[in-house]
Order: structure tokens, then sequence, then C-alpha cells
């Protein structure tokens, strides 16, 4: 509800630049929800049950508006002092830097509104009801000290820093507390780099200025083998290699890898638990899709021997050329180029011998989050595989895609979601779906 002093305002008149707001709900990407004369506000560093004064920020829409916390009138019992003290709600939200987004909620709760959003975009999308607990991941208890791989901007001042929140506005801070202690110790935030941000700069071309370069960065990583290192703008890129179990992995300093520390662990036990064994043949044409540097195929490999076949597809070149060396102990396995949705494609060409071993397939898949979609699911679920494990990094994204496999007629048979990025709203998914 809105206080006495906002009430004049209409969907048709300016809106009060700052109102008071009864927080109900959360919602997927990380901000609350509330409502102001009928209109939806999506609020951040909110936590339903709590009453706040919020600054409206956006109010272009019909439907909803968004706004910021700036003072919180009656609190939740689950919030909890920012851990990252520079987020704080007493600070100007215009220099509250972005990425612990959950920072100022209790871990329990995190990890409670975590699943109720996966529990309802399934729900919504797929017509299903299913319990799910968001698991916790070895490390500190308190969910910080996590995070292998950080990124800092270059203002044009030199300054260095996280972005603002929901914005391209570097932000100084004194401390990375989502950080490993070996990515703190690295991370130049007392330095400057002018020369950096004037390399990085749009550079004018004739009367009219060109297209702007990659915005001056700089990545602190800290793999597991080798210890942590700074990527400097365009710097050249290296290799370096990560450790899961007794296992090592070549990728690029700048390639993909899980950012949690105890992620690549927990995603290969998942997937091979996700497995349904009795479906698994280790001679179909097993798939792994979006393989990255085989990190899943692995995985699959490890758990059902040197005689497993595997085709792992992923677009970047570099990634794949990885994937072949990281999966080379079996000789079944083999590396593919290309992207997903046209390599699928070319399965609707493949002999009666190559679809009756693709009918007898485990498909593991961990898309981007926009999800993998109709047209790659389409292409699989006319070939009948045995079983997709589908490992998911956006809630919706999911859900539709489950919603899309039952058309097809499949079911999900397991779901085990996790906290892979703790204090921010990102959950990890891992679900199982078999033929009917």
């Amino acid at each position: 509800m809105s206080s006495p002093r906002s009430t004049t305002a209409t969907h048709d008149s300016a809106p009060p630049r700052e109102v008071e707001l009864d927080v109900t709900n959360i919602a997927h990407g990380g901000v609350a929800v509330a409502r102001h004369e009928g209109r939806v506000v999506f609020v951040a560093d909110a936590i339903p049950g709590e009453r706040v004064l919020a600054h409206i920020t956006d109010d272009s829409k019909d439907k909803f508006w968004r706004a910021d916390t700036v003072r919180v009138l009656e609190a939740s019992p689950h919030r909890q002092a920012h851990v990252w003290p520079e987020a704080d709600v007493d600070r100007d939200p215009r220099i509250r830097p972005g990425g612990a987004e959950f920072g100022h909620i209790t871990l329990a709760h995190q990890r409670e509104l975590k699943a109720s959003v996966l529990r309802e975009a399934l729900a919504r999308m797929a017509k299903l009801s299913r319990d799910v607990d968001v698991e916790a991941l070895p490390g500190n208890p308190d969910g910080t000290g996590w995070r292998t791989r950080v990124r800092l901007h270059v203002a044009s001042d030199g300054t260095v820093g996280p972005f603002a929140s929901r914005s391209h506005r570097v932000i100084r801070v004194s401390s990375l507390p989502l950080a490993t202690e070996a990515v703190r110790e690295v991370a130049p935030l007392d330095e400057r780099y002018p020369e950096l941000a004037q390399a990085s700069a749009p550079k004018p071309r004739g009367r009219r200025r060109g297209p702007a370069n990659d915005e001056a960065h700089i990545d602190v990583l800290a793999p597991s083998v080798g210890g942590a290192r700074m990527i400097i703008g365009k710097q050249a890129r290296s290799v370096i290699r990560e450790r899961v179990g007794d296992r090592e992995f070549r990728v690029d300093d700048a390639g993909f890898w899980q950012v949690h520390e105890a992620a690549p662990q927990t995603l290969t036990e998942a997937v091979q638990s996700g497995i349904v064994e009795d479906l698994f043949d280790p001679k179909a044409a097993n798939l792994d899709l979006y393989g990255g540097v085989g990190l899943l195929a692995a995985a699959v490999g490890d758990k059902f021997g040197s005689s497993l076949r595997i085709t792992s597809v992923e677009s970047d070149e570099r990634a794949t050329e990885h994937a072949a060396e990281n999966l080379a102990d079996w000789i079944g396995a083999h590396t593919v180029t290309a992207r997903v949705e046209q390599w699928v494609r070319s399965l609707a060409d493949a002999s009666a011998t190559e679809r009756a071993r693709l009918s007898a397939a485990t498909v593991v898949l961990d898309p981007p989050r926009s999800g993998a979609g109709r047209a790659v699911l389409d292409a699989l679920t006319e070939l009948r595989p045995a079983q997709f494990v589908y490992v998911a990094c956006d809630p919706v994204a999911f859900a539709r895609d489950v919603a899309t496999l039952q058309e097809s007629g499949y079911r999900l048979d397991r779901l085990r979601a996790f906290d892979l990025f703790p204090h921010t709203h990102h959950v990890e998914a891992v679900g199982t779906l078999v033929r009917v």
C-alpha cells in the first residue's frame, strides 16, 4: 500500500518519485514485487513481508515500474547486514555495486526464495507441482569466499571496480567478499589504469563516431592449479588447468569455467546421479550438448567407463580443442565445433543404424541462460532419445523447456537444485526427463 503523500498520483499523472510499498513476493531476476495503486512495482533490495520506502527509477512502462529501496520501514526477520558493506541499503542506490543482490537476506531464506522461484516457474509453465530444496555447496558457511573469477571494469579516469547495480557506472570498492581469498589478494582495487581506459575508448571516425570497443576491464581468476592471476584488457590468452576430483581439464584463462570453486565437482556428481542407469547404453550415440571443455562428458565417462561413446558439441572452437584433449581417455569420445541449434538439424539425415543409436541415447545438455529452446528440443525428441539430463542456470528457461519436452512425451523424473551463486538470485537446477 502507498503512503498518504503518494495517493494523489494516478496512472495518467507524473508518478511520485518516492513511495512506501508493502512487498509481497520475489520475482525471477532477484527483485521483489509490490503494488502501488494497482501497478506492479519491481523493487530492488527488499524482502517479501517488508514495508519499504522506495525511489522510482523507471516509470516508462504502463504495466510496471522499477524502484530501489532507500529505507526499510518494517524489516523482515530474514534481513541481515549486507555481506558487502558497499552494497548496503544505507548507501545511495546509485553507488551500490551489483553482483550480490541477495546479500541482505539470510542465507537459508535466500535458498527458500530461490526454491520458490523454481517451483513457481515449473507450476506456471510446465503445470508441474514439484517440491525442491536448494542445496548448499561446500565452502564458507556464510556463503562468501566462493567466486574464483571476478571481472572488474575500468572507468574513463582509470578507476577499477565493479559496475553499480543495473548500470555501467564503475564503483570503487574496498572489498570483494564473494571472491576467494586468492582472488582478493590479487584484485587491483586500489590501482588505476588510465592507459587501459584510453585504449578502450571509442575512436572518432571522420565526422561520426565509430562503434565502441569492448569496455575496459580486468579479469581476476584463481584456477585450482597454478595460482591467481589477472587478464588485463585484450591481453593474449593462456591455457590454465582446473582440477576436478582426480582429473584435470585444460581451459583458456578467458574461457568458460564454473565460478564457484565447488561447482565443477558438484555438477559432475549431480549429472552422474541424474542419469537413470537402467536407461543408459554406453554404446548408444550419447550426446553432450553445449559441452564446453568436456566437464560433463567426462562426468558421464568416469561413471560408465572406457567403452563410452559420446559426442560433445560446442560452438567455441578453442573450447572444443580443449575438450578433445580433456576427453582423450575415451576412444569413443568425439568433439564437434558447431552451434547446437544448427548441428541438431543434421540428425534428421542420420542413417537407420545411427537413428537407432540415437534412440537409445542419453542427452546431457547445459545450455546458456536462454535455454535450449523449442527448435533444438524438437529436433532431438523426433529421434526419441532414452533420457535427457538438463543442467539449467535459469529456472524460467528450464521450466519452459520442460514443458516442451512434456509435449513430446517426456516426464520430469528427477530434480535437484544447487546454490552455485550464494548472495545472488541465481540458482542451478539439474533435471532428468525420461520417455513416458
